[in-house]
């Protein structure tokens, strides 16, 4: 199988690659670089079945092209961390929302299959948990840049599913909750990334909000083997939405407290106001709590790896990078 993966020098789209390609498939990686990184793929680019551009999806040329010589895409470029989002409105909009009309428009000149990663952000405000793929999305007011990316990924969405329905595009969509391991930064604000660099650096571990807020953290390889199980599966996936995430929940202040166990630090935790970290009256959601019976029942699937082995992955991946320096 031949494999487009946009967004695929970035910390999932990695992953996925060198996943892909360990099962014998070829890929090709498409990625501006804005986010990604050349140095997440280096280690593949030996391998004949790999190849990359670095260009932007918004290019309809280049996406046409490369779709045309796939089997299956899997869209993965987005705008991603809350602290981009908040600084970059507008490169979050548009990135999120023409790529995807991009990628989708020249999929279905081909009948390609395409895979759209989405958010758990979509839920929003929602206070109805566990978050169900046919639950209602509650987002906050337009004047809070916060929601621009919610909003922009569940129009991601609907396009997809509008693709499938109007065009009889094979179109699946992935809500990831929280997607966590080796090689994603805390340039953008990820949590556990941030926490863990903070923490073996001997900086403050820097809580924003009260620290009370949960969310639930998923070991990357375990997205990737939902990714791949849902292009797998074949019809019955197609226009649907699946929830991708764990249920072990944790709150963040807890969160800090467990990185700065494991990794033997004392940094002290500094909890920091939310309109010091990002803007006035920036809102966030106390949990993101995700039902996960729909993917178990489509592909037996459920994530494996537990937070410890999370954070042990993480913390041993920064080691072995400030080992390099």
């Amino acid at each position: 199988m031949r494999f487009l993966i946009t967004g695929g020098a970035g910390f999932i789209g990695s992953h996925l690659a060198e996943a892909l390609l360990a099962q014998g498939d070829r890929v090709h990686v498409l990625d501006d670089l804005s986010t990604g990184s050349i140095e997440n793929v280096r280690h593949l680019k030996a391998d004949s079945r790999f190849a990359y551009t670095i260009d932007s999806c918004a290019r309809e040329r280049v996406v046409a092209e490369l779709v045309d010589e796939a089997d299956v895409v899997y869209h993965l470029a987005a705008a991603v961390g809350v602290e981009l989002i908040v600084e970059s409105p507008v490169r979050t909009i548009e990135t999120n929302v023409h790529c995807t009309e991009v990628v989708l428009a020249q999929a279905a000149k081909k009948r390609k299959p395409v895979l759209v990663a989405s958010t758990s952000e979509v839920y929003g405000k929602s206070t109805t948990f566990p978050f169900r793929e046919d639950g209602d999305l509650v987002l906050g007011a337009t004047t809070m840049g916060r929601w621009s990316y919610a909003c922009s990924k569940a129009i991601d969405e609907f396009l997809a599913l509008a693709y499938y329905k109007e065009r009889k595009l094979p179109t699946v969509v992935a809500r990831l909750f929280n997607t966590v391991g080796p090689r994603q930064t805390g340039r953008y604000g990820m949590v556990i990334p941030s926490f863990v660099a903070q923490a073996l650096a001997g900086r403050p571990i820097r809580v924003y909000g009260d620290g009370t807020q949960t969310r639930c953290f998923c070991h990357v390889d375990d997205v990737v083997r939902a990714l791949a199980g849902l292009m797998a599966h074949g019809g019955d996936a197609h226009g649907e939405v699946f929830n991708v995430g764990s249920q072990e929940e944790v709150s963040i202040l807890a969160l800090a407290e467990r990185v700065r166990e494991l990794t033997g630090s004392a940094s002290e935790i500094r909890l920091i106001p939310y309109e010091e970290a990002y803007e006035q009256g920036f809102e966030d959601m106390p949990r993101r709590y995700p039902d996960i019976a729909k993917i178990g029942a489509a592909l037996d699937w459920a994530p494996t790896r537990s937070l410890d082995e999370i954070l042990g992955d993480v913390i041993a991946f920064h080691q072995a990078a400030a080992a390099l320096v």
